[in-house]
């Protein structure tokens, strides 16, 4: 990530970050009416200093079912306070209370019937507030809260590439002809290495266009859908772009070139063994979006040295990503125990 380019250039004020778990605080946003009723028991649940799918395990074992059964939205940190939704088949007639799974890491706050069960990416995003400590220079912090507000790289961030970029490295085996057989272990190797490419892709056009520019021809992606369609820049689609009903985008490469600008393919030309192994994988050319904007981003000045910062990003999206264009962060948690962190998403 070190690496990457900066859309404000690189922050002059330094700060620590997770130093203790309510540093970090993530509430689910989920956009669903639950019925009341069905044969699925849907959990809230606040989580301290505990991973997602250790939580699941748990849940499974309380309702006796296998830990496959216990579905949820999102992975969600360790190192931090969430608040997130769990759903476990339960048979309509029976009844449990999930209340008694309370203790000094998790706190289930409200339990509801529905008719299915939660899907992976069903939620529309996360709500975070970050608290800072031993910020160095709070002012170039707040210099840079209005330049954020109007988005950033959409990067993929750290926790994606595993500990020391242990996945990447896993990714070059594999695609030296190296077998995986943990089917998700080799998913996330995958995706750590088309995270990858995509980060490279979005930090070259960061440095030589910035992210307001549009290019004469575009790959352009529906908001709120995984569709995209490359055309010339016009009147309509200038209009549509200040609308938000489409984005600017780039690429997660799969096979062939499908959905890939010219300027793209040759910036491709660098990971191009990388690039051949995903497609030999066969998976399709997707995108993403080339920015995120956090929603209603508020800074609050707790004293010079600490700062907390309060926002909303869609899902699968990255609170580091907002975090790297205000301030050099230092994870304080992954010195005191390093190991591979999870997806905010």
């Amino acid at each position: 990530m070190a690496s990457l380019n900066y859309l404000y250039g690189k922050p002059q004020s330094q700060g620590d970050f997770k130093q203790n778990p309510e540093d970090f605080v993530v509430e689910e946003v989920l956009d669903i009416e639950f019925t009341g009723e069905g044969e699925h028991v849907c959990l809230q649940i606040i989580k301290r200093g505990e991973n997602t799918a250790y939580l699941a395990k748990q849940i499974a074992k309380f309702a006796s079912v296998a830990p496959r059964d216990v579905s949820y939205a999102g992975l969600k940190d360790r190192h931090g306070v969430c608040t997130q939704w769990f759903s476990v088949p339960v048979p309509i007639k029976k009844h449990i209370d999930f209340s008694q799974l309370n203790s000094d890491s998790m706190v289930v706050i409200n339990q509801i019937r529905h008719n299915r069960k939660l899907k992976t990416g069903c939620h529309k995003g996360n709500r975070f507030v970050i608290t800072l400590r031993n910020v160095t220079n709070h002012l170039d912090v707040l210099s840079r809260i209005n330049a954020v507000r109007q988005g950033v790289p959409n990067y993929f961030a750290e926790q994606r590439f595993g500990h020391d970029g242990h996945n990447l490295t896993m990714a070059e085996r594999l695609f030296s002809g190296e077998q995986i057989r943990d089917k998700k272990l080799r998913g996330i190797v995958i995706s750590a290495a088309r995270s990858y490419i995509f980060n490279q892709i979005v930090s070259n056009r960061v440095k030589e266009h910035g992210l307001a520019k549009t290019w004469q021809r575009e790959v352009f992606l529906l908001s709120g859908s995984n569709a995209f369609f490359e055309d010339d820049l016009n009147d309509e689609i200038v209009e549509r772009l200040s609308q938000g009903d489409i984005l600017l985008s780039a690429p997660l490469v799969g096979k062939g070139e499908k959905g890939l600008t010219e300027v793209e393919r040759i910036w491709l030309e660098k990971f191009a063994d990388w690039h051949q192994g995903l497609a030999s994988l066969g998976l399709k050319n997707e995108r993403r979006s080339l920015r995120v904007v956090p929603k209603d981003l508020q800074v609050k000045t707790i004293d010079p040295k600490t700062l907390q910062l309060n926002f909303e990003l869609p899902k699968g999206c990255y609170a580091t990503s907002v975090l790297r264009e205000l301030i050099e962060h230092k994870d304080v948690s992954l010195i005191e125990k390093p190991q591979n962190g999870e997806l905010e998403t």
